[in-house]
């Protein structure tokens, strides 16, 4: 499929360096064969209901925000049917070679009056494909995963996800977790390729967290050395963690010790993104 084209400036892409390292870096997402920037940009702050601040901000805005991140070589987007952001995704990468970048969305598997589930991932993912205007999603998550028991509670999905991948269509799967549970079985699970886990210095419910930020921390080490992909969510602890320094602190936390292949925020103007990217950088290159 294809769309019409859109100018944009000359795109900055960075190649991961053994001496420096950069939040544009594209690198492996695990074991799944796909490439990412280091840093996702995020389109679901606050979501619910296919909408999010993101979404919220108007076309333009929203449209403008990512092409910014896209131009500052930011070529992962975190999206979800939840937020409401393919077609501000769509419209944002207009004319972009399809190779250049990554998209990600999440199935919400809930009955709500805005959602009426299939109960499986075909129907989703096609529709998900139209909306994007895109041949291939290059990662599809179950969105917000619980409990343990979640891949018997959600196995047709599952099987269906693993049809649409062997048909090349969905490229990678797995689970956004909110729960430790969740996350625990996520980390070991045979199914799970790609598992977006909430991280960040602070740990515990007031920050988004699912455990301690060591509990968490230690699951994250074992699922990747099982090979699964993580990406970290929160980072920011869901806008509570504003200050300089706590927003250092927890990036620093988090790349020191390795838990990531990479990170998702829900940057909301151009000037978070530039913030976020510098700030990444130099915790990256710390020490």
């Amino acid at each position: 499929m294809a769309g019409a084209a859109v100018a944009f400036s000359a795109p900055r892409m960075l190649a991961e360096s053994a001496s420096s390292r950069a939040a544009a870096d594209l690198v492996p997402l695990g074991k799944t064969g796909i490439r990412v920037s280091r840093l996702a940009q995020g389109t679901g702050f606050n979501g619910f209901a296919r909408s999010s601040e993101q979404t919220r901000l108007g076309e333009e805005a929203c449209v403008s925000l990512l092409r910014h991140g896209y131009d500052t070589g930011i070529r992962f987007l975190d999206m979800a049917d939840l937020y409401g952001s393919h077609d501000y995704v769509r419209k944002s990468l207009a004319g972009q070679d399809r190779e250049k970048y990554v998209l990600l969305s999440k199935i919400w598997v809930r009955e709500q009056e805005w959602n009426q589930p299939s109960g499986g991932a075909v129907v989703e993912v096609d529709r998900f494909r139209k909306e994007l205007n895109t041949d291939t999603l290059d990662v599809c998550l179950i969105h917000c995963t619980t409990n343990s028991k979640w891949p018997e509670q959600y196995e047709r999905v599952r099987d269906e996800l693993s049809g649409l991948k062997e048909k090349g269509v969905v490229r990678a799967v797995g689970t956004s977790c909110h729960d430790l549970g969740a996350l625990e079985v996520a980390a070991d699970h045979p199914w799970v390729d790609v598992i977006f886990a909430r991280i960040n210095h602070m740990g515990g419910k007031p920050y988004s967290m699912d455990g301690t930020a060591e509990e968490v921390a230690g699951v994250l080490q074992r699922a990747r050395a099982n090979g699964k992909a993580v990406v970290g969510m929160k980072i920011f602890g869901a806008g509570k963690l504003v200050k300089p320094e706590e927003k250092d602190a927890s990036l620093k936390y988090v790349f020191e010790r390795n838990l990531v292949d990479a990170i998702t925020v829900g940057m909301l103007s151009t000037a978070q993104v530039d913030d976020t990217v510098e700030r990444m950088n130099r915790a990256l290159n710390a020490g």
